[in-house]
């Protein structure tokens, strides 16, 4: 049979400590999984790293693999001594390999058995569980795998957005039970929503996606914010957008007029002569933001009063004599 070199499966130094080859094996075994890899020969070569790992994670059963190894290159024929291997009844040392279950990937090689024992026992045996919908982990190796990111939507008030909130959320989130299947369980979370998002924003809230497996951490969940429209405010950026309704007098003389922002209110002068469609600018009144906050804007709507009785309506007529005007005159000539 050939004798196998475990240091070379995981690219360690036969003087690796034990905390690099316990990292060399997570990376290969990530790399190699046959549940996600690509590679050619996955599946073979993961039963050649769990199996390098079985030998030098275990000080005793490394101590006496390094004993044979100086004898033996990567490739050559072994023969174990005699007195070594359990299976075969001999005097030797006699290995277990733990409790693993070889029929998902097969047993250990004959290398193993013979160094370690269990040839009599049908090969070592190897567990490998998968957890579904989360990846792998395998309880008999320590492997450890990250949760999955979770993403949901949030809807937040204009008020809640300028001025920053804490909110309370209840979210469907997968969970994994005693008996190793996933189901859904309703979990309340706590939200901070700063001070200036705006839609389409993401908040990471780490650790509070699906769980890991194998004692890996949490993923993380991704709130997108959805701003919830509002019944005097729009949104261009940061810059927030309010129509004032204006009189023709307030238009035509000017005035002191009190209008509201997200901030709370504030006067704002009108000048005389105001036109519908002109916008008054109250800088640092939008949305907070870097490096500076947006302006609000009131654009200016002259609302016109429907005459409701004959007196209002002569003093539209008098309006009409006493200051004559036409918006069209600069239309074109009609026949």
């Amino acid at each position: 049979m050939e004798y196998k070199d475990y240091y070379s499966t995981l690219g360690v130094d036969k003087k690796a400590s034990q905390d690099d080859i316990k990292k060399a094996y997570r990376r290969l075994a990530r790399k190699f999984h046959p549940d996600v890899s690509k590679e050619a020969n996955a599946e073979e070569k993961f039963k050649n790293v769990q199996e390098a790992y079985e030998v030098l994670k275990d000080p005793e059963k490394r101590t006496a693999y390094d004993q044979l190894g100086s004898q033996w290159k990567q490739g050559q024929d072994f023969r174990p001594p005699p007195g070594w291997g359990g299976g075969n009844g001999g005097n030797g040392r006699f290995y277990t390999s733990g409790d693993f279950d070889g029929s998902d990937l097969g047993g250990f090689s004959e290398f193993f058995s013979n160094l370690f024992g269990g040839g009599g026992q049908g090969g070592a045996r190897r567990s490998h569980t998968r957890t579904r919908g989360h990846g792998f982990e395998d309880q008999g190796f320590g492997f450890a795998e990250r949760g999955g990111d979770q993403q949901a939507k949030i809807r937040v008030s204009l008020e809640d957005a300028f001025k920053g909130a804490k909110r309370q959320i209840q979210l469907q989130v997968p969970e994994v039970n005693a008996s190793g299947m996933v189901t859904p369980k309703l979990r309340t979370i706590n939200v901070n929503i700063p001070a200036g998002v705006a839609s389409g924003q993401q908040l990471r809230l780490a650790g509070q996606g699906s769980p890991g497996v194998g004692g890996g951490p949490n993923g993380d969940l991704y709130l997108e914010i959805e701003l919830e429209p509002h019944k005097l405010f729009t949104l261009k950026g940061k810059d927030v957008y309010l129509t004032l309704p204006v009189t023709p007098w307030e238009a035509a003389l000017g005035a002191e007029i009190k209008v509201p922002t997200l901030g709370g209110w504030v006067g704002l002068k009108l000048s005389p002569g105001s036109q519908s469609g002109q916008k008054l600018r109250l800088k640092g009144r939008g949305m907070p933001g870097k490096p500076a906050a947006g302006d609000q804007y009131a654009v200016v709507s002259i609302e016109i009063p429907k005459p409701a009785t004959d007196e209002q309506k002569q003093i539209y007529d008098q309006m009409a004599k006493q200051m004559p005007f036409n918006p069209r005159k600069d239309w074109p000539a009609h026949g």
